[in-house]
């Protein structure tokens, strides 16, 4: 059973979700809330998958609630995908680079809402590498603050090079290709990567690319 909590301060917003994912025989809406602050406190008290999270929100916004959930050890198993009202908000590229794995606009169909949501319990991103580069690019403006190439020290310089084409959005099989090398090591590659740079999932190892300047806004 996949296990929902639903963030949003509008009440037939969370009534429609619920409704929605409730029907479906393996989701179970646990939680709800109606800002970030009240939702990390219900979060310590339930045993969630996925957090459909909205951006704007009273006492805690979905960013800072983001942020707060990637970072403690208690969620590492939490997977956050924000729910925004824009295809382009500002704040989803801060968002991706603060923990989520992906976004979804609130007009998007039913079906689409229900896959998403076990995309994420599968702990998959909803956004593929290129897309997450495109959003990047057209939201580079800050996303660089506070970049400290020092975060890349654990890796080899193949793994640097694996990690660079990561960023432009390169599957494995094009990888390989790239570096003439065997899908199956490029996977290793990659696997390896996320595990030394704690990074949740491939989507993040695109933002680790930009923030230290492997990749750069409107590299192809």
């Amino acid at each position: 059973m996949i296990r929902v909590a639903l963030a949003d301060d509008q009440h037939l917003v969370r009534a429609g979700f619920r409704a929605l994912l409730d029907a479906e025989p393996d989701v179970e809406v646990v939680v709800e809330a109606a800002t970030g602050a009240e939702l990390l406190e219900r979060l310590r008290g339930a045993s969630v998958d996925v957090v459909l999270m909205d951006i704007r929100m009273p006492d805690g916004d979905g960013l800072w609630a983001t942020e707060r959930i990637a970072a403690d050890p208690a969620f590492a198993d939490v997977r956050v995908v924000v729910v925004t009202t824009f295809e382009l908000d500002e704040y989803v590229a801060r968002a991706v680079r603060a923990g989520a794995s992906g976004f979804l606009v609130k007009d998007t169909e039913p079906e689409d809402l229900v896959r998403a949501v076990r995309v994420a319990a599968a702990g998959e991103a909803l956004l593929s590498p290129g897309a997450t580069k495109l959003l990047l690019d057209r939201m580079a403006v800050g996303l660089r603050d506070h970049a400290d190439p020092s975060v890349l020290d654990p890796l080899t310089e193949r793994e640097r090079e694996v990690l660079q084409l990561v960023g432009f959005g390169l599957t494995n099989d094009e990888i390989a290709t790239r570096l003439v090398l065997s899908p199956l090591t490029a996977k290793t590659h990659v696997s390896r990567i996320m595990q030394k740079l704690g990074a949740r999932d491939r989507v993040h190892l695109v933002v680790t690319a930009y923030e230290t300047g492997l990749v750069a806004p409107g590299w192809q």
